[in-house]
């Protein structure tokens, strides 16, 4: 009894890690006209960073291809694959587009930005007109106002996206892995609701 309480303080204590750490994140392909063409790049670090207007933020290598098609046209996409599409999401990331052209990759389409080529297989896919650019030192994150959201209608629920139809893809780093979504938990703004305190 006493080996197992020593085993589990052990594994309770926190020890320090490399500072090169990441949450789990979804994959998305940025996409891009670059000199007239369409071109996608794989990007794990996305996220949504204002509610109204809707806002979101990717942050790419300021030594990619796909930044000058933003400063380019003011535009981009945040498509969100599906896990049965991994092969070519993930080459999407290990090629790039000043030596590979990948307009043929995917069946494209266009919405009202007409500059930001979105992938007809995603199931989910999002215009973008870019609101600002912030320069670090190896990335830049570029920030989009969401102009217009297409979704396939076979994941569209009471006029919402169902998650576990889109089926995204999570990264995961240092250990460079694709996961699909886990199991639901809770529920948002709901699951601790049993310890909030009554005023």
């Amino acid at each position: 009894m006493e080996k197992r309480g020593i085993q589990m303080e052990k594994e309770m204590k926190k020890e320090k890690i490399n500072s090169n750490f990441f949450i789990p994140m979804p994959v998305v392909l940025v996409g891009t006209q670059v000199n007239g063409k369409a071109n996608f790049m794989t990007v794990g670090w996305c996220t949504r960073v204002n509610a109204a207007p809707p806002m979101i933020a990717c942050a790419i290598g300021n030594n990619h291809y796909t930044p000058k098609g933003i400063a380019e046209t003011k535009t981009f996409s945040v498509n969100i694959p599906s896990t049965s599409m991994i092969e070519k999401t993930d080459y999407c990331g290990i090629v790039s587009g000043a030596k590979t052209d990948k307009s043929g990759v995917f069946e494209i389409f266009y919405g009202e930005l007409e500059t930001a080529p979105m992938i007809s297989e995603c199931p989910v896919s999002l215009e973008c007109r870019l609101v600002q650019t912030v320069p670090l030192a190896t990335n830049s994150i570029y920030i989009g106002e969401i102009a217009g959201v297409y979704a396939d209608g076979r994941v569209i629920r009471d006029g919402k996206a169902d998650f576990t139809e889109i089926d995204p893809v999570i990264l995961t780093m240092t250990d460079n892995s694709y996961w699909s979504l886990g199991d639901h938990v809770g529920d948002a703004w709901s699951a601790g609701k049993k310890l909030k305190k009554t005023d």
